[in-house]
């Protein structure tokens, strides 16, 4: 497919995103363009690719108000119907759809296909660094949930929800080690912004709780003692 049915595509599912919270399009496209990056290299079918990036949160402001379960399950329901009325590859939409269904990191199932591999890779890592820092502030915001309670500790398991803003980091986002990526491209950039994210949590709760101001207060004793 040409580059014009994608752009026209974007066009057509642009209503049915959130206007904020950190799933708006602007995050779909920038897994779209992470998507074409770590596809370079790869034997995979550009077509399924790019598709499935544009649909693959289509739903989830539903998910978000509480409409539906889960937006991958449905999402991957929504883009067979959109795409069997375009003039989309038939032989292709349900490979769209697959990658679609298998993304969600908190279900954790297994990609099948490169193709899935992609989507995943690039949905996760736009779930780490400096973006998604203030993802998850928007977010926590949106839903009227504190930044940081020293007293709350986070769940091992995460299971969709968390209490604040900082629990989100250590109950999903850390979790997202470099490891865990598939393609080598996607590996290579999630080191950096998984190591940029571990540092602003820990430089976050270190101000949070004052501790970054005791070598300064002992800096600054040690100056009037030498006086």
């Amino acid at each position: 497919m040409n580059d014009k049915f994608f752009e026209e595509l974007k066009e057509k599912i642009q209503h049915y995103f959130d206007v904020s919270g950190g799933h708006e399009f602007d995050h779909t496209q920038r897994v779209y363009n992470i998507s074409l990056s770590i596809s370079k290299g790869e034997d995979v079918d550009m077509d399924v690719v790019k598709a499935a990036a544009l649909i693959h949160d289509i739903v989830r402001a539903k998910e978000d108000s509480g409409e539906i379960e889960c937006h991958a399950k449905k999402g991957a329901e929504l883009a067979k119907e959109i795409l069997s009325k375009t003039d989309f590859p038939k032989d292709k939409i349900d490979k769209v759809c697959e990658a679609i269904r298998v993304h969600r990191y908190s279900k954790g199932l297994k990609a099948k296909t490169k193709e899935a591999e992609i989507l995943q890779d690039a949905d996760r890592l736009d779930a780490l660094g400096a973006v998604m820092i203030g993802r998850v502030f928007s977010r926590a915001g949106k839903r009227n949930r504190k930044l940081y309670v020293q007293s709350d500790i986070p769940e091992k398991v995460y299971k969709g929800k968390d209490s604040t803003a900082i629990n989100h980091f250590y109950e999903k986002i850390l979790k997202l080690k470099t490891e865990t990526f598939k393609t080598k491209k996607a590996r290579e950039i999630a080191k950096e912004r998984y190591e940029f994210t571990e540092k602003f949590v820990k430089k976050f709760i270190e101000e949070w709780e004052g501790k970054d101001l005791k070598w300064k207060q002992n800096f600054v004793q040690n100056v009037e003692v030498m006086k």
